[in-house]
């Protein structure tokens, strides 16, 4: 009889190591969940910042492209530090696409394409781009992580239990992945 006590006592010492074990392993992947997103915000937050100037520097060459400019700007309106993660994700994702607009509309207009500001402007925005692209892989890496251990049994029942939930990729949207079309 003895013998079933220890047995019964060393499983359940080997479930409770595994609970706290499966417990930080969600608390350390939440966490780079976090810090990824906050190294990827900074820049967001650069490219949030370099809109307007962008917008008003067009807007003199391009006032019949009317309907692209207030987009951009009804979508940059929005008080970004009071947004929540997701609402951030969800407007950068229209901001790209929107801003892939403007650029394209700076094509057609010979005499914006060769503004020392408007060039000055889009050399800070490629590399805001570059540096967005870059810390976007990060960010959803470490996002697969936190998803494979949410949704991979047995962890996901202590998921469900300690209210871990999965995170949303930074993904990109279907105005992305059209081909663009250059016209000669």
């Amino acid at each position: 009889m003895n013998l079933w006590i220890y047995i019964l006592i060393g499983f359940i010492a080997l479930l409770l190591i595994y609970i706290f074990v499966t417990y930080n392993a969600f608390i350390k992947l939440s966490n780079k969940v976090k810090e990824a997103f906050a190294t990827m915000d900074v820049y967001l937050k650069k490219r949030w910042d370099l809109i307007p100037n962008i917008v008003e520097t067009v807007k003199g060459y391009a006032k019949h492209e009317k309907d692209t400019l207030e987009n951009i700007i009804n979508l940059r309106n929005g008080a970004y530090d009071k947004m929540s993660l997701n609402d951030k994700i969800d407007t950068n994702e229209k901001l790209t696409a929107g801003i892939s607009k403007l650029m394209m509309l700076a094509e057609n207009y010979p005499d914006l394409k060769a503004n020392q500001n408007f060039l000055d402007l889009s050399s800070q925005l490629s590399k805001v781009e570059e540096d967005i692209a870059n810390s976007r892989k990060y960010y959803n890496a470490v996002v697969r992580n936190m998803n494979d251990k949410v949704q991979m049994f047995p962890s996901n029942i202590f998921a469900g239990l300690f209210g871990f939930k999965e995170a949303k990729f930074y993904e990109v949207n279907e105005a992305e992945r059209e081909n663009v079309q250059v016209k000669l």
